[in-house]
């Protein structure tokens, strides 16, 4: 059995896959993305990332090629499919992508059609598997975040240069580090491809306005366990000060779910270890999804 990738309504082996040159989020970088991930071979908040994909969409003009439905029973498929290659108590990630379709001014054609993708990939333990355990150094870039005048922060796309350069002065600085992201006006948006929150004893957890951001599906599921736990969970604008002082520092983003920050600009985060609300956190969403998340990406680091 071959692992397969959907495609514009076909089902083709991943080592056929592709997208034409002349598409357009080839060629610009015009493709409305997300990335999902299973639990057990379990699709997780299927629904709340299709949610953000549509609204991403409609600021490109474009909608969602395939009714949701319909793209919920391919994507549950295709997971299904693919999971079965996989050893037990692995699981996978899952891109579903939408471009504009061709580029005009590469096309022959005059008329063209979106392109809808989907495709799992073992997702990479290795890359994050430590740092439930030592935690994720974090530095402050000279990149900016893009600012809404080029597109709003609320759409979820595959425009990320700015990342790349970010995270490689972040490393050269502090190697291991990751980059944290400032607006215009010096406020503290996100981590590269991470929602940033901080934990403060005196006012509970805290991330950035959401009309700042993009509002992560792993960031407001976060909220709403701190809230069942019983913490105060808001969001307001941050300083870089208010990281640098912060009692615990926490990444969320789909893949890992959540990462402690134990390191800021070279110096310990609280402790320099993982904290107790990290802890307690991660426990409880290994709890509601039935799987330790921290020992199944050690399981995993080598497969």
């Amino acid at each position: 059995m071959n692992e397969l990738v959907f495609l514009n309504d076909r089902w083709i082996p991943a080592a056929e896959a592709g997208v034409p040159l002349i598409d357009g989020g080839f060629v610009q970088g015009a493709t409305a993305a997300e990335q999902l991930r299973t639990f057990s071979g379990r699709i997780f908040h299927f629904d709340e990332h299709i949610d953000r994909l549509d609204r991403s969409l409609a600021v490109l003009g474009l909608t969602l090629p395939l009714a949701r439905d319909k793209l919920r029973a391919a994507a549950e498929r295709l997971v299904a499919h693919n999971h079965a290659l996989l050893a037990e108590g692995d699981d996978l990630g899952l891109s579903i992508f939408v471009t504009p379709g061709d580029y005009p001014a590469y096309a022959t054609r005059r008329e063209t059609r979106p392109l809808l993708g989907m495709h799992t990939y073992p997702l990479p333990f290795r890359l994050w598997a430590a740092k439930y355990a030592e935690g994720q150094p974090l530095a402050v870039s000279t990149v900016r975040q893009v600012p809404p005048e080029c597109w709003p922060p609320q759409v979820k796309c595959r425009s990320r240069l700015h990342y790349y350069l970010a995270d490689r002065e972040a490393a050269a600085r502090f190697p291991g580090a990751r980059a944290l992201l400032l607006d215009l006006h010096g406020w503290v948006s996100e981590a590269s491809t991470a929602n940033v929150m901080v934990f403060r004893r005196n006012e509970g957890l805290l991330s950035p306005p959401l009309e700042r951001v993009l509002p992560g599906v792993s960031l407001a599921f976060t909220f709403e366990l701190a809230r069942r736990i019983g913490w105060n969970a808001r969001h307001r604008d941050l300083t870089v000060d208010d990281v640098a002082t912060a009692d615990e520092v926490l990444l969320s983003s789909t893949p890992f779910c959540l990462l402690p920050v134990t390191q800021f600009e070279g110096r310990p985060v609280g402790s320099g270890s993982p904290g107790p609300v990290f802890s307690q956190l991660l426990g409880e969403w290994s709890r509601l999804v039935a799987l330790d998340i921290a020992a199944q990406a050690l399981r995993f680091v080598e497969r």
